[in-house]
């Protein structure tokens, strides 16, 4: 709940190569992130998942994302983001924040 929005949305500029950020943008090589933290994996419109993500199931939770940045080949063996992690925890928690603000109805912060 306290982590900096401002900060992630900063760490977040190395994932423009690959991903758009805005309501309705287009998907590049990694799908668009808008309305991601809490929504089902695999969802967005129009863009090709790898098969290890499409199986995984569930939503987007504030720990699988916690997981997924800090390792995504570890998190999701077969999956096809080259994106080596971010082993800090501040900054995960802040690019979390981050995604959680991309959103009309942001989800719930956990345990609130």
């Amino acid at each position: 709940a306290a982590a900096d929005v401002a900060q992630g949305q900063k760490l977040a500029k190395k994932c423009i190569a690959c991903h758009s950020f805005d309501k309705g943008g287009k998907n590049k090589v990694g799908p668009n992130l808008w309305n991601t933290v809490g929504q089902a994996k695999a969802q967005a419109q129009n863009y090709r998942y790898s098969a290890a993500l499409r199986d995984a199931g569930g939503d987007w939770s504030y720990a699988d994302l916690d997981a997924y940045l800090t390792k995504p080949k570890l998190f999701l063996p077969g999956g096809k983001m080259t994106f080596p992690g971010l082993a800090d925890s501040a900054k995960r928690a802040a690019v979390i924040a981050y995604l959680r603000s991309l959103s009309d109805q942001p989800a719930a912060l956990p345990g609130g």
